[in-house]
């Protein structure tokens, strides 16, 4: 099982989990899928009034899709598909709170589901980076939602620093993707102790909270998101040299990484 859900109805709080550590929890098709079913259960699970999603293991949160993740796309320039647009709860109409609750490495894809947070509690072991410049693919949908949330210089600079540089814990709260920052291994307890707080609030008032402050946003980020496609398919190198790059990732240029 890819991704595992467990609803503590005594709370009103649900764990989503992707629970793939081989793999440092990259998202496959098969959990993509598994992902957009939870959120879409939760929405009519009364019992369930505030969910945290975190990731299994000690050495990622989510590394993004997974690169064996075969996904054809359309010939049009104005068109692509990505897989991961519906991994997140607001993709799939879930207006519960959800907290996310970072250990270890969280990059590439992570941010879709980051993105669709509310907020993030990291622990000192968190690190933030996008690396798809480095191996050849136009970053569009994750910065996007970054910018949501962080200022967009140090948007950019993730985005365009690829794998060279990775955003430790204490500057991602610094610059507002991170809420709180905790001692290793105890992010997932501090996500669950907000997560309980907001549950025991009146649901009608926490869901409309959470919706008032996507209201705040959406707009900017739909009008971004129509440019995305067209920007990924005139930019990207083909798949094969992309597949070239990634495969030469600890050889080549920006190998190395360093941690602000």
């Amino acid at each position: 099982m890819s991704v595992l859900t467990e609803v503590h109805t005594e709370t009103g709080v649900a764990v989503v989990t992707l629970d793939r550590p081989d793999r440092h929890n990259a998202i496959d098709l098969e959990t993509a899928g598994r992902l957009a079913a939870a959120w879409r259960e939760f929405r009519f699970d009364d019992a369930v009034r505030a969910i945290v999603v975190t990731g299994a293991g000690t050495r990622a949160f989510c590394s993004g899709i997974d690169r064996s993740a075969e996904v054809p796309q359309p010939a049009s320039p104005y068109s692509t598909d990505d897989p991961l647009l519906n991994v997140g709860p607001k993709a799939n109409d879930l207006w519960k709170p959800v907290v996310a609750a970072v250990n270890g490495m969280a990059c590439g894809g992570a941010f879709y589901l980051l993105g669709e947070s509310e907020f993030v509690v990291a622990d000192e072991t968190a690190t933030f980076f996008d690396p798809h410049t480095t191996y050849g693919m136009v970053s569009a949908y994750e910065p996007i939602l970054m910018a949501q949330r962080m200022p967009v210089g140090e948007v950019a600079r993730m985005a365009l620093m690829g794998t060279a540089e990775r955003i430790s814990a204490r500057r991602a709260y610094e610059t507002g993707l991170v809420s709180e920052v905790t001692a290793p291994g105890e992010a997932l307890a501090a996500a669950l102790d907000c997560a309980r707080v907001i549950a025991s609030y009146p649901t009608e008032a926490v869901q409309g909270t959470v919706r008032a402050v996507w209201a705040a946003k959406e707009a900017a980020r739909a009008h971004a998101f129509a440019q995305a496609p067209h920007l990924l398919a005139l930019g990207s190198l083909p798949p094969e040299r992309q597949a070239e790059l990634f495969a030469d990732r600890r050889s080549g240029p920006g190998s190395g990484h360093h941690i602000r």
